[in-house]
């Protein structure tokens, strides 16, 4: 479409989750129409609700649906669409995609497909930015992929040294590489997990800084009429994974010089490639040297969008938007101006202490803090939706802004300890503990943050205090009378008739037997807990869609507590913290000869990649059995201990649910 105005009056979202429902939000305020297409596992997800219409596009993977750019084009002819707006993700930053959308007179609400290809390829793209007089990371970008070569290339350039798919992004297909002992065996394991994730083995080398650099990225604009400009900038430096955590704009600690350096940097980046719609460059910065090194270019709106916006004031899809009906830029530079300091947290179904296995599963309870002109909450989840296998686990996208980075980081905190689930493992907890580590609060971050502040970030759950298991014990008791009347009379039940009557609450805290005891003297309640000393506390309960909520008094401290069941689990959240105790089964209930999770049990979802080892091979504790594909991150299940494997459960492309078991071993 060049340059022509052609004002938008429908768009198909190629998309799904958050990313579908925040651009809908942008477009029914432009009065623009939206078409939504969903799978079988997102057919009642709420951008699907949320579109003026929604059409099926396949079954659940990806590959089958979202991926399908001949359904999606039979879609846009159906229903008219004039643009096709790509999300992140999936089809988002596939050239041949746009290329097929322009043949059919369709707009891409993005970058030319030639950009898009350009920056694709992190060894052409390393080239143009030479060429454009930015600064580039040591290494081979190279197109000979055969494996002595590249080992020649890795020696030269020194170790350590990372391996990076040509087409990655997201940490996948993406290797560290310490000593050139093992470099082979990683240089392997990447093209396997890029070709799965990508369709495309070919893969770069860089060298790795051990100065522990930071994550800087430059949010970047530019419309069909030459024009180009930056919106401040992000740090994005905690990850795991390779995958981001938690960013925050602007990045701390650099002054405006630099601000203005690495804008500048990114905005030739852009130009160099004739680019069109939003786009990220994401930079390395030398910590020691003060210098930014160029790693790649997003060539779509970023997850982490939303921080920019807030801290500018900019709808950056209503930009797009505008940009892809041939309209110039609003604003010049000195037009952006940034405000504050804003923080997104990404919370994610996942279990941190496990090296943050991604999970599913469904969302049982939901409760979220509310929004308002300082917090902002991106998802498409809801209470009694599900996280899907299929798709990534992100639940959802805290944000939320304050005038300086101090006050912004504190109210994450606080609406953090607001955010509950019950269902799945989440890293909220993760999230809190992070938010208030001494070392991220006085912004001294970098790329290994969680490795070097493992320990400290991982702390032992605090165990509620007497006061918190007291009213949680009377009001968990309290539930099972007549809830909905909970009148002196209905309290007298413990009193019998003036004599004093001791209740007993069975409940374990872990592997831990609780001796909880209740006894009652209108109007107030006697605790004793393992034989402590009674807490004396008053109580009131109440009952929302089967959650608990107890409030009271003991010792002049009000006291909260809500209470979730789900199953034989109690999620208690009070204080901004989260404690699971579980109804008290007897010991000599309990099963001698359960399996536990390192037992060849599958502890999450997923596909079965590869096998490795086959009946009747002698395996040692740690050999690496078969390998399982969750949501395209690759994760080896090891042998718990020695044996000989006496059966493989699955088969190769198998889907395997949690809880299952993958292998036995015999002695």
């Amino acid at each position: 479409m060049g340059s022509v105005l052609t004002k938008l009056s429908k768009i198909l979202i190629a998309n799904r989750g958050e990313i579908a429902c925040r651009v809908m939000k942008t477009a029914r305020k432009m009065n623009i129409k939206t078409v939504a297409v969903f799978s079988d596992a997102d057919r009642h997800s709420l951008h699907v609700k949320m579109a003026d219409e929604a059409h099926y596009i396949g079954p659940s993977p990806a590959s089958e649906s979202y991926l399908r750019q001949d359904k999606l084009l039979d879609i846009i002819k159906k229903t008219g669409a004039q643009a096709v707006h790509p999300g992140y993700g999936f089809l988002s930053e596939q050239a041949p995609f746009a290329e097929a959308l322009a043949a059919q007179g369709v707009e891409f609400i993005g970058p030319p497909a030639s950009a898009i290809a350009d920056m694709g390829s992190k060894s052409a793209s390393k080239r143009i930015m030479i060429d454009a007089g930015v600064s580039c990371i040591p290494g081979y970008h190279g197109d000979n992929q055969d494996e002595a070569y590249l080992k020649e290339q890795a020696d030269q350039v020194g170790y350590p040294i990372i391996i990076k798919a040509v087409s990655g992004g997201g940490g996948k297909g993406m290797r560290m590489v310490f000593d050139e002992k093992d470099f082979m065996a990683a240089l392997r394991s990447a093209k396997e997990e890029s070709i799965k994730a990508f369709n495309d083995d070919r893969v770069i080398l860089e060298r790795f800084f051990d100065f522990q650099p930071r994550h800087v990225e430059v949010q970047v604009m530019a419309d069909s009429h030459g024009n180009a400009l930056y919106f401040s900038n992000r740090d994005c430096s905690v990850q795991r994974r390779h995958q981001k955590i938690i960013e925050e704009a602007p990045a701390p600690g650099l002054t405006p010089e630099e601000h203005r350096e690495i804008g500048e940097m990114a905005v030739r980046a852009a130009k160099a490639v004739g680019y069109k719609s939003a786009g990220t460059v994401e930079f390395i910065m030398d910590t020691v040297e003060r210098k930014f090194y160029f790693m790649e270019m997003n060539t779509r709106l970023q997850v982490e969008h939303p921080i920019t916006e807030l801290v500018t004031g900019v709808d950056l899809v209503e930009l797009q938007l505008r940009v892809s009906q041939g309209e110039k830029l609003p604003l010049t530079q000195d037009d952006i101006n940034v405000h504050g300091h804003a923080f997104e947290a990404r919370v994610y179904a996942e279990d941190p202490a496990n090296n943050f296995m991604p999970g599913s599963g469904d969302v049982k309870y939901l409760s979220t803090p509310a929004e308002t002109e300082n917090v902002r909450i991106d998802t498409s989840i809801r209470q009694g939706d599900a996280v899907s296998v299929f798709y990534d686990p992100m639940i959802a996208k805290l944000v939320v802004w304050g005038p300086d980075r101090l006050s912004s980081l504190a109210l994450l905190h606080s609406k953090l300890q607001d955010y509950h689930v019950v269902g799945l493992s989440t890293n909220i907890k993760f999230l809190k503990d992070l938010a208030t580590h001494p070392n991220f609060e006085s912004a001294d971050v970098h790329t290994d943050f969680i490795q070097e502040h493992g320990e400290s970030l991982f702390p032992s759950p605090a165990p509620l205090s007497d006061e918190n298991l007291a009213l949680t014990a009377v009001s968990y008791l309290l539930s099972r009378t007549s809830i909905s009347s909970l009148s002196p009379w209905t309290k007298s039940m413990f009193s019998r008739l003036n004599v004093n009557h001791v209740e007993e609450v069975k409940l374990s805290s872990g592997d831990t037997d609780l001796d909880i005891k209740v006894r009652c003297a209108a109007p107030s309640y006697f605790v004793s807990i393992d034989g402590r000393p009674e807490v004396e506390l008053t109580a009131d309960v109440s009952l929302e869609d089967n959650v608990i909520l107890g409030s009271g008094n003991s010792a002049d401290r009000k006291l909260e507590c809500k209470i979730v069941q789900d199953g034989d689990n109690l999620h208690v959240f009070c204080d901004g913290t989260e404690t699971v105790l579980s109804r008290h089964v007897p010991k000599y209930l309990k099963a001698d000869d359960e399996v536990g999770l390192d037992d060849g049990v599958a502890s999450v979802e997923g596909l079965v990649q590869k096998i490795f080892a086959g009946v009747g091979d002698a395996v040692k504790r740690g050999d690496v059995i078969l390998q399982v594909n969750v949501m395209k991150m690759l994760f080896d299940i090891s042998a718990h201990r020695d044996g000989v494997v006496s059966s493989i459960c699955f088969d190769e492309g198998d889907r395997v649910s949690k809880g299952q078991l993958l292998y036995e071993l015999e002695e």
